[in-house]
């Protein structure tokens, strides 16, 4: 009899033929590639090459390094073929060269990078058109082909963090997602104790921090139905919390005091109202949607301020996969099914969270709201190994950023697509980081009033 404790859902990816497998990939690859279309073209040669934070690379660089690594990967590991510019290649090493360098390297112009890239994704549909989908750990059902998918996928939410980031009039334009009626059903759910399974060992494409699943004990606890908004967040403000020591852990309030911060990046005050600036346009904060663009500390002592807590990846992942009835736990909070536009708002389909409370098709069996997509959400806990760790296929994807200097965020958002993103799926930074799309929801052990 199997425990239920350690039953995750199953795929049946690896019986799939390889047609089937070739086409999915075909897509997500396509799906990609538009989107880094899009997003480098809209702006002109100026605005590609230059650096608009030194947080960020140049759009130029993202568009590149994207090219490079499918080169790596692709052709020269999975295809052996000979490498097509290797002079390039520590140009485009984002461990060689941190961020605030790349501007001065000789960058390829965006005409070359834009060719380079191109030439690189020719020689791969020939490659895709004639995989074999097994015979390796890389190729088993397409692992290498949706790792640099997601790859890329990962690159455009960074380049349109970079548009965020970016003076200058609008570029980008997306439909507004449907509005709702203003969100009135419980402000917390109730998540049973017990075991449930966390991570994945069967999910073909999942990376190599999100494996092995694995048997974890979560003690019963509350957690909020939907994110924290930008209305529940300006009580906080309006409240003093930036000028109260009491909510934040030491490294916070020095943070938050050396870097006069006092509200969430992009936002400023006009009068009795908040404003916030958003790809170039600037808007009245709206009060029911997820708040955004909050630093790790700010979310903490919001969080403390509330009377409560963030919640651990351990509770996040429960409350966004495990189904009570069945002892399950699944890949979404929907289900199995891979995400549909009823579900959450992914892959850039909207340049804003949803109101809070939407997409009720997508919530968890437990009724949690808007735990896929929308915002990432910021956790408790230091980004760590599962047991049984293995890295895969290098040690730089995930290896060397266990420890105490990052924070697990879990969810994605709006700018995440679909391939990058699924319950068990892992991101973390460093506690300060507020140009990332990230908010939060806040937790309390069953216990505590």
């Amino acid at each position: 009899m199997t425990d239920p404790a350690i039953d995750e859902s199953t795929t049946e990816d690896s019986f799939i033929d390889a047609e089937t497998l070739r086409e999915r990939a075909l897509t997500m690859l396509v799906t990609a590639r538009d989107r880094t279309t899009l997003l480098t073209s809209c702006v002109e040669e100026p605005d590609l090459t230059a650096q608009h934070s030194p947080l960020m690379s140049p759009l130029v660089w993202d568009l590149a390094h994207i090219g490079n690594q499918e080169e790596l990967w692709l052709l020269r590991t999975v295809a052996g073929r000979e490498a097509m510019r290797p002079e390039i290649d520590g140009l485009y090493d984002a461990f060689e060269h941190p961020r605030s360098e790349r501007p001065s390297l000789p960058l390829l112009p965006p005409a070359e990078a834009r060719s380079y890239a191109s030439e690189v994704r020719g020689r791969v549909m020939d490659v895709l058109e004639g995989a074999a989908f097994h015979g390796t750990r890389l190729t088993e059902a397409g692992f290498a082909f949706g790792m640099i998918a997601q790859h890329e996928q990962q690159h455009d939410e960074t380049m349109l963090i970079t548009h965020q980031l970016r003076k200058g009039p609008q570029a980008l334009t997306a439909p507004d997602p449907d509005p709702v009626p203003l969100f009135t059903g419980p402000a917390e759910v109730l998540v049973p104790g017990g075991p449930f399974t966390m991570g994945t060992s069967t999910e073909p494409w999942a990376l190599d921090n999100e494996r092995p699943a694995h048997r974890r004990e979560v003690a019963s606890f509350h957690i909020d139905t939907t994110p924290v908004t930008n209305g529940a967040y300006q009580a906080f403000i309006e409240d003093g919390g930036y000028e109260n020591e009491r909510w934040w852990t030491s490294e916070g309030w020095a943070h938050i005091r050396k870097h006069g911060i006092r509200a969430p990046q992009f936002w400023h005050r006009d009068g009795k109202q908040w404003l916030r600036r958003r790809f170039g346009v600037t808007e009245v904060v709206p009060r029911d949607e997820p708040v955004l663009h909050v630093c790790w500390y700010e979310a903490d002592a919001y969080a403390r301020w509330a009377g409560r807590r963030l919640p651990t990846e351990a509770e996040w992942e429960k409350a966004a996969r495990h189904d009570p009835a069945t002892g399950r736990s699944m890949r979404y909070p929907w289900g199995d099914g891979d995400p549909q536009p009823e579900h959450a708002n992914l892959g850039q389909r909207h340049l804003r969270p949803a109101p809070a409370g939407s997409y009720p098709k997508g919530e968890s069996p437990l009724g949690v709201r808007q735990l896929i997509g929308d915002v990432w959400e910021w956790t408790s806990s230091d980004l760590a190994p599962y047991p049984g760790f293995e890295a895969f296929p290098y040690k730089e994807y995930s290896e060397v950023f266990f420890g105490p200097d990052y924070k697990v965020l879990r969810g994605g958002s709006f700018a995440v697509d679909q391939v990058a993103c699924r319950g068990t799926f892992r991101n973390w930074d460093y506690p300060i980081r507020r140009q990332i799309f990230s908010g939060f929801r806040t937790a309390r052990s069953a216990g505590d009033a």
